[in-house]
């Protein structure tokens, strides 16, 4: 592997945002994904999940950095672990071959027809609202969760408490892990739910869960809020529910004709639908943002993007030629985006679709390949490109700049960024 020009620190190394003025990261001596100025708002995550230890737990070093990783893994599951910060790489147990990967910023759920591989990068941010913790600790390989259809991965806030919800569509089966006992190795499913197979979800909430429920023809109308025992709570109509993203407001469903904003505290929850505005574009059907950023982008088969603010509970509607391969909203107030563009070149938009910054075209058929994703954390994008294996690293806030061209030892036909 080529050394990729590799700096010793790459939060060290950050420069503040230079002409464009696009202040998005800040230049605050901290490198986390800290909230922005005022952002103090109660985590999505119940006060009782949060627990003692900061997210600690045994054999794991505290860090003064995000140790920021990819987890690389090709078309066959072969898996490596880079990192970002002295560039060097890690071998992993092979997994199944991929047809979807997911993650939560720890861990890659690597997914097939047949089950879920679980891939722990050994790297997280303990998110504390007002303050951070990061750890490094070894990669390890928990296991497998079995289930029948290429399930849909939901996952929390924290990579240490709460739960991660794997749902099988084939099977109907609906499941959610303990985020504890899976930062110890151990694979310990708190609910196993046998609903009627349907192209659904579910999601963390609290001690429980939010479960999609379809009629006899497999559409879903509703979504239930369960406890710890599964036993529902709450309820309210979701039609063709598709697409989640935890912030740190609340859990985001998307609905047909707005998205539910859920929240649990002391055992109690609460299901608010943000609706649509009238004459609205198509619904979005997959969010994306910068973790736990309260604005999240939202595509769907509209040309543009949406941005629901969970904060101000409101949507807005960013027009544009086409609609983008992916998209990620990176901060808050000034409401950026990052988005895949069709032709492969990654583009920086402000909150009225004006494009700020962009690069040349980086990804093959960014378009039409399911493997490509983007994601963003406070200071890079990454985006790859299966076509070569690389991912490439972007400086959003610098003009787009291409920081670096990665090339992983194990080609990036699916990748996953751990430790933030």
């Amino acid at each position: 592997m080529s050394p990729l020009s590799l700096r010793p620190s790459r939060t060290a190394a950050l420069a503040c945002a230079t002409a464009l003025g696009l202040l998005l990261a800040g230049c605050s001596a901290s490198p986390s994904d800290a909230p922005a100025s005022g952002d103090t708002e109660t985590s999505a995550e119940s006060s009782d999940d949060t627990g003692a230890g900061h997210g600690e737990v045994e054999g794991a070093v505290e860090a003064p950095e995000p140790p920021l990783h990819l987890v690389s893994i090709d078309a066959g599951g072969s898996v490596s672990l880079l990192d970002l910060l002295d560039g060097t790489e890690t071998d992993l147990d092979d997994v199944r071959a991929p047809e979807a990967v997911t993650s939560d910023g720890r861990y890659a759920f690597v997914a097939d027809d047949r089950g879920v591989d679980i891939v722990d990068s050994g790297k997280w941010t303990w998110d504390h609202v007002d303050h951070f913790h990061y750890y490094r600790a070894d990669p390890a390989m928990p296991g497998t969760v079995e289930g029948s259809g290429v399930a849909t991965v939901a996952t929390g806030m924290l990579a240490t408490a709460g739960g991660t919800g794997v749902f099988f569509p084939e099977s109907g089966e609906a499941v959610l892990l303990d985020n504890a006992a899976l930062s110890k190795g151990e694979i310990n499913e708190t609910m196993r739910l046998d609903v009627a197979p349907h192209d659904g979800l579910i999601a963390p909430l609290g001690t429980g869960a939010l479960v999609t429920e379809a009629n006899a023809n497999g559409d879903i109308e509703r979504l239930r809020a369960v406890d710890a025992e599964g036993s529902e709570i709450d309820a309210i109509e979701c039609v063709d529910a598709s697409g989640t993203i935890t912030t740190r407001l609340a859990l985001v469903v998307g609905c047909a004709d707005g998205a539910v904003l859920a929240t649990a505290e002391e055992g109690s929850t609460e299901l608010t639908k943000v609706a649509y505005p009238a004459d609205a574009a198509p619904a979005a059907t997959e969010f994306s943002a910068r973790k736990g950023r309260p604005t999240v982008a939202g595509l769907g088969d509209g040309s543009g993007v949406w941005l629901l603010d969970t904060r101000e509970e409101s949507w807005s509607w960013i027009a544009m030629p086409e609609r983008p391969a992916a998209a990620a909203a990176v901060d808050d107030e000034s409401e950026h985006i990052v988005t895949l563009a069709t032709d492969g070149s990654v583009r920086v938009l402000n909150a009225s679709g004006a494009e700020i910054a962009a690069t040349d075209p980086l990804v093959t058929d960014a378009d039409r390949n399911a493997q490509v994703s983007l994601t963003v954390d406070a200071q890079r994008a990454y985006v790859n490109d299966p076509a070569t294996g690389v991912v490439h690293e972007i400086d959003y806030a610098d003009g787009a700049r291409v920081a670096r061209t990665l090339e992983p030892a194990v080609a990036a036909d699916f990748f996953a960024e751990t430790g933030r």
